[in-house]
Formats: C-alpha cells, structure tokens, sequence
C-alpha cells in the first residue's frame, strides 16, 4: 500500500515489528515446532527484505505481511500459506527473485507468492475488457489453489482496515473493487466474516456521511432498545436451562452496510427495518437445532413465512443453519440462528474451515468440498471460453449464489441461482444431458423449457440422442455453465459442418479444373499443402476449409492455385474430366452443385426473405463469414445479389428424401367472425402442416384480415394440400404462399 525510502527511528521500527510478530506466534499453537520455525525463517527473510520501508501511516512496512498472516493464522491456513503471506510483497517490492524463494523456501511456498505477485499487478480499471482480463487471472489462480485467494482477502482486509491512512483521492476506486470483485469472492467461498467486514469497510469509505448518519441512528436503537434486548436473551437462557440444554447465546447486529443497502432497495426508512439485532442459539449436535427451534417457538410466537431450514438444505457456499423470526416482547421482531459449533465455524470461514477441520481431524475431508465444485466449473469454463470478457459474463451471475434448491426424480438435491431454468438444471447434472435436451416434466406435468425453477420442484429432463443445443436457449439460461456450453457446442457445430461444406465445394472447384483425386493430409501432400496456406494465409487446412464453407474464400481461386502447386509436382489435370465438367456446369452458377436434406445445421441457412422448400427450384449464395444462404431461384433478394456478386453463388439440388420438415410462409384472407381463427387452424392441422407462427396484423377490426402464418410443411406437394384445405374453408377468402417480392 505504499511505502517511503528510509526510516527515521530503526530501533522503534524493530521493537513494533517484534511486537507484532509476537502476536502472531501466540497464534501458531495449532502447528508442529518445525512448521512453526519454517514460518519464523520466513518472517526474517522478509523484513530483511523491507527493511527502510515504511507504510502510509508511518509504521515499518513489515507490520502489513504481518497482519496478513495474522488473519491466515485465524483461519488455520498450513504453515507454507502462512510464509506466503510474510513473503507476498517481496518478490515484487524488493528485488527478490522466484528462484531465490525456491532455493530458500521450496517451491509450493515460491509459487504461491508468484500468484499473489500477479494479482497485485492486477489493475480492476472501468474498462471492461481491462476488467475481465484480470479478473480472469485473479479466478484461475484461486482456481488452481484456492490458498491464494484467501491470503489475497486476508491483504484486501488489512489494506482496507487501514485504507484512512491512503490519500482520499484511492478511497472511491479500491472501496469499489473491494464491493464489486472481493466481497463477493469471500461471500461465494463462505466467509462470512470477510465479507460483511469487507462490506462496511467499503461502504464507510465510499459514502462517509451517509456511513456516519447510519452509524448514529443504530447507536441510539441500541441504547434505547438495550433494555429489551437484555429482556429477550435472559428469557432465551432461563427456557434453556429450565430444559437442561447446554447452550451459547451470542447477540447478531445487522452490518451497516446490509441495513443500509435493505433502506436503499426496499425505499425503508431505518425505523422500518425490523431485523437489525438478532441471537445465535449454538447447540451440541444437529438434532439439538431442531429441539432449540421448538423451545423457541413455544417461548414466543414465529413470524409465519420466515422459518428458513438450511441444514437440510445447505447454501450454496457450505453455510447451514436454521433461520426463524419470532415476535418477542414489545412486538419487536428478532431473529434466531441455531447452529453447532462446527456449523459456526464453516459459516464465518467457509473455505478457509477446511484446514481447521484438518488440524482437528486430518481424515475428515468435510471442508475441502465447500466451495470446490465452484472452482471446478471455473476452470471448466475457462477450457471453454478464451475471451476474457464472454468468461466474465459467464461467472459474473455465479458470484452471488442466491439460490434455489430442486429435486431430481431421485429425489437429490440440486442447487442453481434464482432464476435458473429447466435447461440451466440439465447442464448441471451433465453437459451431455444438457446438449440432448428436448422436453421436461416439473412436478409431473409437462413445461417450456424456459420454465423458471421454484424451490422443492422436482425436475425431470427427456433427452434425444439427435437433439443438439438451440441458440434461443442463449436467451434464458442464466448459470455460467450452461451458457458456455451452449456457446461451445454451437461454435464447434458450426465450425465442423463449415468445414464439411468447404471441402465438398473445394473438391467441386478442383473437378471444374479438371483434377479427380482430392490431395489428402497424408506426407506426400503436406509440402503442397503448406504452400497454399501460405498463400491463403490460413494456419491449419481445417481452417482453410472452414473458411471456404463460410464464403471467406473462394474455391475457384484456391482450386486454381492448388492445380498449380499440383502442376509443379507433376500432377496435371485429366482432359476428359475437365471437357465432361465444362460441358455439364450450369450455366448460372459457377462452382458445381451441392445437395441438401435437412441435415445442414450452423453451416446452411435457407433465406427468411423467400424460405424455400422442397420441390422449389433453388440456388445457393456463399455469403461472406456466414455460410452457405439458400434462396428460391426467382426470389428478388437473390437476384440482387447475383447481378453484384455471381462468383459467389454455387449451384444446389434438393435430396430425394429431405429429412425434416421445412418453414415457409403463408397468407390466409379471411371474412371476420367468430372461431375463424380456430376453423383456419384446424384447417392446417388436418393437412398435418405444423404452425409455428401467426400474424394478425395491427388494423383492428375490418370485414376483412389478413393472416399470415409461417408453417412447417416436407415439400410444395404438401403446402399445395394445406393450401387447398384452407381454401375449402367456410369465411377463407383467400389462401396463397408468401410471395418474396412481398418481404423483399
């Protein structure tokens, strides 16, 4: 946090460096004699180290590794976390090599102060992409060992606790990234302590006044409601021992910060806010929570509505306890929290309980899953998504796990973000589910997968080994992995039939040049193959063909070129083939023709302007990035584009047995009445034509409408008997297909 040249007094500096370390070996008791040692050598090291340099408030700069140790000490952190945490300025502050950690150290303790050293580099600017970048940095690196992170909160909580000391120009940036990037981060991991400190920290430095107004008003409700306080928590401790359970009851004062930021979105006054003072009953064993909840409840009436059982249901973060707001004396609402002492422990440090319950009993892994499965889908992501700001996007909704708990139909506990949907549920089991989703049941009864999840609902999902993820889901999940996973699936889709498609059109080109044998990718080929990507300017021949399927290329001039690479080894082009060739192209399109069934998904797109169908007669057009667009041959758009663009447009032929149905549009005028809507309909569904929209236009009332539907038809055969049912139709006017000079 700052620091100055030389020091004024270096016997003080070393009598307040002393004392500080003093206070943090009376807190090593839980580690070995050797441990202990090991951090006293790193303690030495460092202030060597920072030796002459002095924090803002003047006190020697090693006092801030120090306090920093101390909170990683509180937390039971392993002795090469707690060395991290005396050396974490040093490698940067103090010239201090990597190699020289390694050599004195070891390298599990060198590589975690290499991480802290990255994250203090990190500079969390407005800019976005700045912003994401390091804050991509800053996750992967507690991803890998999450010690990082914590030594990292345990820094931001010292500097913050001494951020007066800072100029007051700094106080509105770092208290805002403390509220917007670490709190939250300590607040996913569990530590509840550090968050909430974290939390008013960065409130009182960002908004002194209002922090000052805030702090006055509950100083007051606190003395004028001490009275009633002592009332409550001496009635509480008299039931207990009248029922002979041993109990610890401890006051809960709301933060500051949550009082204020409660004011703030519910527009209270602070007189409105009920729950400032609370109780933790703390209990021997679960089954005790249970019974303090039923003396309690005796003792004085529940708020109905406010009973919250997250032992059964742990959050997110590992934090259990069960809530209820009880209506005590004077009509005041308070808040009860009962819990078990290991319950306690978890819910102030959270990730960080983990090495507690190691040194209690090194077996129980109990602590170690709290939290992971989040870093876990962290770096799943990051193998996913390399742009720093779509990753942002993705884990930025992940931070603040407000959540709900649903069921699987084996009846196992799922919890996803508020909000989330039934597609969100399918990635989370597995990304394969979710990739093959087609319907689901809640609680039994069919539902859109859009459904928005409700807490206790049973999910159940129906998968389909041909279903592929739809880019509309995009719109509505909202857990970080689905969306990735989607966006995955949908850019590696479309990169594989892009790539299919460019090889079928290139092989094409090279027939059109007279060439039979397509150069594979075997040795042989491979020199051939580096010059045309030199040429083109590709990396890799996926690449390469992958750009030709989305237009980025033409495949005449990269057939040309490979026949003369191909001519330079000796291959020439066969006479007859290109004779045959030439004589059978068509004459409007210049690059062959490709056959088309239905099967085509990112790589071909039929025109929304004429959305043709089998039996139309049709052309393709390569358009630049976006792949191959399908238009009927007299619609007026593709005309347009011929007459600008020929070269691009490639011949393309209907399969004998398309595989799916296709949209087109139709118009329907009709004489206004009762039920025409419903006849219409009825009239397309006897056809088996499935509708998929309807436009009604915005006229209002006339004799007279037009209705326009785009429905899914196997081919014009079949459009033309949908189209004489609706004719047959009593009030029908009038049906015809959608013509494209229409929506040209």
């Amino acid at each position: 946090m700052g620091s100055t040249p030389h020091i004024t007094s270096p016997a003080a500096a070393a009598n307040a460096a002393a004392a500080s370390f003093a206070g943090l070996t009376a807190k090593l008791d839980y580690l070995s004699a050797n441990d202990v040692e090991q951090v006293r050598l790193a303690y030495r090291f460092a202030d060597e180290a920072h030796l002459g340099q002095l924090r803002n408030n003047g006190e020697p700069y090693i006092t801030h590794p120090i306090a920093v140790a101390v909170q990683c000490a509180d937390w039971k952190l392993d002795a090469q976390a707690l060395m991290a945490a005396l050396l974490h300025d040093a490698l940067e502050d103090c010239g201090i090599t990597k190699t020289e950690l390694i050599e004195k150290f070891g390298s599990p303790v060198a590589e975690l102060v290499d991480g802290l050293t990255k994250l203090d580099k990190l500079q969390f600017n407005t800019r976005e992409e700045n912003q994401a970048e390091s804050f991509r940095k800053m996750l992967l690196a507690m991803a890998r060992d999450v010690r990082v992170i914590l030594i990292k909160l345990a820094d931001r909580s010292h500097n913050m606790r001494t951020l007066s000391d800072v100029p007051r120009t700094k106080w509105g940036r770092i208290s805002s990234e403390t509220l917007d990037i670490y709190a939250p981060i300590a607040h996913r991991l569990g530590l509840n302590q550090t968050y909430r400190e974290l939390q008013d920290l960065s409130f009182r430095h960002l908004r002194p006044w209002r922090y000052a107004t805030l702090s006055k008003a509950v100083a007051k409700a606190r003395s004028r409601r001490r009275d009633l306080i002592q009332k409550v928590q001496k009635e509480v401790e008299a039931v207990f021992a009248a029922a002979n359970m041993p109990v610890r009851i401890a006051g809960r004062e709301k933060t500051l910060y949550s009082i204020y930021k409660k004011m703030d979105d519910k527009h209270l006054s602070f007189a409105q806010v009920t729950d400032i003072y609370g109780f933790r009953v703390l209990v021997p064993n679960v089954t005790d929570c249970y019974t303090a909840l039923g003396i309690l409840h005796q003792l004085y009436k529940p708020l109905p509505g406010k009973f919250k059982d997250h032992i059964a249901i742990a959050k997110v973060n590992g934090y259990q306890s069960l809530h209820t707001t009880l209506v005590g004396p004077a009509g005041i609402n308070v808040e009860f929290q009962m819990r078990t002492e290991a319950m306690h422990v978890v819910a102030e440090s959270g990730v960080a309980a983990h090495w507690l319950y190691k040194v209690n009993n090194p077996d129980d892994a109990s602590g170690e899953r709290l939290g992971t499965k989040w870093l876990q889908s962290l770096l799943d992501i990051q193998d996913e998504t390399r742009d720093a700001a779509e990753f942002w996007d993705h884990v930025k909704v992940d931070l603040f796990p407000d959540a709900v708990y649903v069921f699987t139909p084996k009846s196992q506990i799922m919890a996803l973000p508020r909000g989330a949907t039934v597609v969100d549920f399918a990635y989370a089991i597995h990304s394969n589910i979710g990739d093959r989703t087609t319907a689901a049941r809640i609680n039994g009864e069919q539902v859109p997968l859009r459904t928005e999840l409700k807490n206790g609902d049973v999910v159940e999902v129906v998968t389909a080994p041909v279903s592929t993820p739809n880019p509309a889901w995009l719109g509505f999940v909202r857990t970080g992995r689905a969306r990735s996973k989607i966006r995955h699936h949908l850019k590696t889709m479309a990169q594989t039939e892009s790539e299919s498609l460019g090889s079928k059109l290139l092989q094409q080109a090279l027939r059109a040049e007279g060439i039979e044998r397509f150069p594979d990718d075997t040795p042989s080929y491979s020199g051939l193959w580096d010059k045309l990507l030199r040429f083109t300017g590709n990396k890799t021949r996926q690449e390469l063909l992958t750009d030709i399927g989305l237009g980025k290329r033409i495949a005449n001039i990269v057939a040309k070129r490979m026949v003369n690479l191909l001519a330079d080894t000796g291959e020439r082009p066969d006479a007859l083939l290109l004779t045959r060739e030439r004589f059978t192209a068509h004459e409007s399109t210049s690059l062959g023709s490709i056959t088309l069934d239905g099967s085509e998904n990112a790589s071909v797109q039929f025109a929304p302007c004429c959305r043709p169908i089998p039996g139309d007669t049709i052309v393709g057009y390569l358009g630049r990035g976006e792949g191959l667009v399908v238009h009927q041959q007299d619609c007026q758009v593709a005309r347009k584009l011929q007459n600008k663009d020929s070269e691009r447009f490639i011949g393309v032929e209907w399969s004998d047995e398309p595989i799916r149905p296709f949209e087109t549009g139709v118009v329907v005028t009709v004489n206004n009445g009762k039920g025409v809507l419903a006849k219409v309909a009825a009239a397309l569904a006897s056809a088996e034509a499935d509708i998929l929209h309807i436009d009604m236009g915005q006229d209002g009332v006339q004799d007279a409408s037009d209705l326009r539907f785009v429905v899914a038809v196997r081919d014009t055969a079949h459009l033309d008997t949908a189209l004489r049912n609706l004719r047959r139709t009593p009030s029908v006017l009038r049906a015809e297909r959608s013509s494209n000079s229409a929506s040209a």
